[in-house]
Order: structure tokens, then C-alpha cells, then sequence
């Protein structure tokens, strides 16, 4: 059976890029309710962008340590079919944000040197166990401050009963995405730096060529299992 590995393009503010990100076939488009984020978007402004959006493509919203009762208020207003904590929330302020909200989520997992592969399976495990709502680990690098970094972190850390599981990210560009999915195979990809002109502001030309270095990856990965 033919594997695609869903793309998700991250960090939207605009609606010309959520244009580009769709017209590519992007299955994912993320928007960032950080204040610190040179990606921060209001409420206001995403429900907009969302409102664009067609059927069958996802919109997530990232937060950053906040509180339940803000993530219920921000969905309410930017509807974004799920949630994605990227900060320092334990396991059980994600499900009673998720819970509040009515969404399920992503938890956010920062990869560093010390991290090892029991550490990702325990990690998913206990969030899988706390809550129905949980859809998967997003596995970024570990930088200074929340996401958007850049940076690449030792793919080989990633179990490999895991892969399938996980959103790829950190450092992923149209340099390395199809590396990344051959590597790894994981379910998904996501990009946000990788794709820009400059911070917050993406490039169709990038966005259309990140995502076929995607397909193409899943085009060599199908023949090699013919094979």
C-alpha cells in the first residue's frame, strides 16, 4: 500500500500564503496564538484565514503555556480543529485545555541530546493514557524559547516503532524533507522556517517545492517496497 506523509506548513499570517499552502496541497495549516512569536496571529485575524479555508484541509492552533480557559476562548473565536501545546504544559493542563476547547491535540516534544527513544514511547504513552483526546507527538528540536528555530535534531533518536506515529519538525527544509521522510517515515511533516521569505512571511515557490520533495520521498519509498 502506497504511504503519503501528510504536510503540515506552520506559522501562517497571511492570507496569500494559506492560498499558496492550500494550492500546493498542504493536508495541515498551523497558525501560532504565541504573543512572543514573530508568527503570532490574532484570534481575530485567523478566524479570518480560517474561514478560507476548504474542506478536508486541517487548521491547528499553537499555544504556548496558556492557560485552559484562554485556548477555550481563542478556539471559540478561531475555530481550529486541533491543538497543538509546544510549551512547558504538563499532561494535565493539556487535557483539561483540550477538554475545555473540545479538541483533540498534539503534545509538542523537544528533542535534545540527552533525549532517548524510551523516553519518546514512555512520553507517548502517558499521554495517551490520560486522555482520548491526544492525537500524537510532535517531535521539534530543542532550542532556546518555543519552536521555530531551525534546527535539525539526530533523527536516529526516533524509535522506530514510533515513526509512524509522529509530526516530524525542526529544521526541515526543501534541502533535507525528503532525507527526513526516507529516514524516518514518519506520518507527517511539518515546516514553518523553512518555508519563508522572512519570519512569518512564506514563499509559494518554497511551499510548492517543500511539498513535492515530500511526494517525491513518498514516491521512492513506494517503489522501493514494490521492489
Amino acid at each position: 500500500m502506497n504511504k503519503r506523509t501528510r504536510i503540515k506548513i506552520c506559522g501562517l499570517t497571511r492570507i496569500d500564503d494559506v492560498q499558496a499552502a492550500v494550492a500546493a496541497g498542504a493536508d495541515a495549516i498551523g497558525f501560532v496564538f504565541y504573543p512572543k512569536s514573530p508568527r503570532h496571529i490574532s484570534p481575530n485575524a485567523a478566524a479570518q484565514l480560517i474561514s478560507t479555508v476548504p474542506p478536508f484541509v486541517t487548521s491547528v492552533g499553537l499555544f504556548v503555556n496558556a492557560e485552559a480557559a484562554e485556548v477555550e476562548a481563542i478556539v471559540r473565536q478561531a475555530p481550529v480543529s486541533v491543538l497543538q501545546f509546544h510549551g512547558d504544559e504538563s499532561i494535565e493542563q493539556c487535557v483539561a485545555a483540550a477538554r475545555l476547547a473540545n479538541r483533540p491535540f498534539l503534545r509538542a516534544a523537544r528533542i535534545g541530546a540527552a533525549t532517548s527513544g524510551a523516553d519518546l514511547i514512555e512520553y507517548e504513552h502517558n499521554y495517551r493514557a490520560a486522555s482520548p483526546l491526544f492525537s500524537g507527538l510532535l517531535l521539534d528540536t530543542l532550542v532556546e524559547g518555543y519552536g521555530g528555530g531551525g534546527k535539525v535534531f539526530d533523527w536516529s533518536l526516533i524509535p522506530k516503532e514510533l515513526a509512524p506515529r509522529v509530526v516530524l519538525s525542526g529544521g526541515l527544509s526543501v534541502q533535507n524533507v525528503a532525507e527526513a521522510v526516507l529516514q524516518v517515515r514518519p506520518h507527517a511533516v511539518d515546516v514553518s522556517s523553512g518555508v519563508e521569505l522572512s519570519k512569518g512571511i512564506k514563499d509559494p515557490a518554497r511551499i510548492r517545492a517543500f511539498i513535492e520533495a515530500v511526494r517525491a520521498a513518498d514516491t521512492t519509498l513506494s517503489n522501493t517496497s514494490r521492489e
